[in-house]
């Protein structure tokens, strides 16, 4: 999700106090999704899950029967699966036989269960677990996780929950790491008479049950485990089947708060031009065989894979178009389709998402737009931390300065990472090299391509394979080192002499485009050094289309204004 527009969401009214925000506590491990994964979990992959939950807004709680279908690659004597203990376990079994109670234990939100026999590696288990409790509420979501229990403004339940910061485990039984992800899921959500429970995939059917609630059932392929969403209200539904450039017909969906039609049908129509956008720039919708859908949540936003979660009160930037919704929607190529192995990594969502935004504001009104989006997300680049540490990191780790991360660098200075290596190696390249990121393949067309996970050193090599170059310096510099290269100007006579001067001394010959009396040359920086002869009177201009990032005063001036000032 995007934290660095930092707006408000939409407005609701709080439910009746039940269970304070931030209530009921969770632990420490709880609060951890991703880092180092031990390897009896690591050996772990869900090939499903069938998720059965009631949604119980007049208590605050949750009831659920998960039934996970795992496959090991190793032996495993016990099984590790990361819950809530918040959520108290009532029930388990292991391919039809019911466990004694001792044979698992809780204490601290990882599920540990002990085998009667030992699974050999290549085995298969289904594990059904009957559990439920009252769920962590969040704080501030989604700068923070839990579930949301809000009211609509007619007083009725608007339920929502985030969970990519601490994990979904938060919620159901899962696998709390990226790699974790479900290959499919059965989701039948159960809700109290009145209310609609629009989540991840395809609606299969809707039972109503013998005192008015209705049971959901949705399914889904491949969404990441912080994907699986909760949201429930007495939505309605602007509905309307959309035929992609590349061929398939799909519905395009938004379930919104009665009361809200026009703002609703606005939003909706923006829609299609964003698919559109996406599917011209980058290549096919990932979810054509499902839905684009979209929910109006009592919080700002966040990727939750064919029900993206949408809670900006309908405001628009100068740009004219919702920059949350854009933003999540390029979650889906960025994040959903191409997910990072490892948090460390995550600069490829939100970085890519983000700098989705600019070239969008030049799709639609050209090169001045892209220019003016651009310039006000480099206002923000902080570079107190490398993008990219080479570690295996938990999300905090990542999107938390206080805990040593790159925070929103991941966004703005992700983006501009992206920016100059679209001009460094020209469009046609950076199409492809996206096009291979998020598809694993330079020719998508729908059929081809799975959903797929990648790295930063992968990223890498298919830049460099697809420029026959090697580009590592470009990323070494960029996205491993916490500074900017700064470009050292030096002007005697008739001769401007240009010098790159990279953190840790690393090389950096990365051209540079002069501007000499309105005429364009590019500087050749071999061994981070160039030079060109230029009349003593000439005016000059250096990277006069702002292709380059790099070390600006007058932006370090303009930011350490903003905090004295307390902006």
């Amino acid at each position: 999700m995007r934290i660095a527009l930092l707006l408000a969401c939409a407005a609701a009214t709080p439910a009746v106090a039940q269970i304070k925000p931030g209530e009921p506590p969770i632990t420490a491990l709880t609060q951890v999704s991703g880092g180092p994964i031990d390897p009896e979990r690591a050996a772990l992959r869900l090939e499903h899950v069938d998720l059965a939950i009631e949604v119980l807004p007049e208590t605050q709680t949750l009831q659920g029967v998960a039934t996970l279908t795992l496959r090991t690659s190793a032996p495993q004597t016990r099984l590790l699966i990361d819950l809530d203990k918040n959520l108290p376990v009532r029930a388990i079994s292991l391919d039809g036989k019911l466990l004694p109670p001792t044979s698992w234990s809780n204490p601290e939100g990882r599920l540990a269960i002990a085998l009667l026999r030992p699974l050999a590696a290549g085995a298969r288990a289904v594990l059904r677990i009957t559990y439920g409790g009252t769920p962590h509420v969040a704080v501030r979501a989604p700068w923070d996780d839990g579930i949301v229990w809000a009211r609509t403004p007619d007083g009725k339940p608007w339920v929502a929950t985030t969970s990519e910061g601490y994990g979904c485990d938060l919620f159901w039984p899962c696998l709390d790491f990226p790699a974790g992800e479900p290959a499919r899921v059965d989701l039948h959500i159960t809700v109290p008479k009145g209310l609609s429970a629009p989540s991840n995939g395809l609606l299969e059917k809707v039972d109503t049950l013998p005192d008015g609630r209705t049971t959901w059932h949705w399914k889904a392929r491949s969404p990441n485990p912080y994907s699986v969403a909760l949201t429930v209200a007495p939505y309605k539904e602007l509905t309307a089947p959309h035929t992609s450039r590349f061929g398939p017909t799909f519905p395009v969906s938004y379930w919104y708060l009665p009361g809200r039609e026009v703002q609703a049908q606005k939003l909706f129509a923006e829609f299609v031009p964003a698919l559109d956008f996406f599917e011209q720039l980058i290549g096919p919708y990932p979810w054509s065989d499902e839905k684009l859908g979209v929910v109006e949540t009592p919080h700002l936003g966040m990727e939750h894979q064919t029900i993206n979660a949408y809670g900006n009160n309908y405001k628009k930037t100068p740009a004219g178009f919702d920059e949350i919704f854009q933003h999540e929607l390029a979650h889906e190529w960025f994040g959903n389709q191409m997910s990072a192995a490892n948090w460390d990594d995550y600069w490829l969502h939100e970085g890519y998402a983000s700098y989705m935004q600019p070239l969008y504001g030049r799709w639609r009104e050209g090169e001045a737009r892209y220019a003016v989006m651009l310039d006000e997300m480099r206002n923000q680049i902080a570079n107190r931390a490398p993008i990219v540490s080479g570690r295996i990191k938990t999300e905090e780790e990542v999107y938390q300065e206080e805990h040593g991360g790159p925070a929103s660098d991941i966004y703005v200075k992700g983006a501009w990472v992206l920016h100059t290596l679209r001009g460094l190696i020209g469009d046609a390249h950076f199409s492809e090299v996206t096009r291979r990121l998020v598809y694993g393949r330079p020719d998508p067309t729908p059929g081809n391509f799975q959903p797929r996970f990648s790295t930063t050193p992968e990223y890498v090599a298919i830049v460099n394979e697809v420029t026959g170059k090697d580009l590592t310096w470009f990323f070494d510099v960029y996205l491993r080192e916490a500074a900017l290269p700064e470009l050292i100007q030096t002007r005697t006579g008739n001769r401007l002499t240009l010098r790159w001067k990279a953190p840790g001394n690393r090389p950096f010959p990365l051209p540079v485009e002069v501007q000499v009396d309105g005429r364009l040359q590019s500087v050749s920086m071999a061994g981070g050094i160039g030079s060109i002869a230029v009349p003593a009177d000439a005016h000059l201009v250096i990277d006069p289309e702002a292709r380059i990032l790099k070390r600006s005063e007058a932006v370090e001036a303009y930011q350490a204004a903003l905090s004295r000032q307390g902006g």
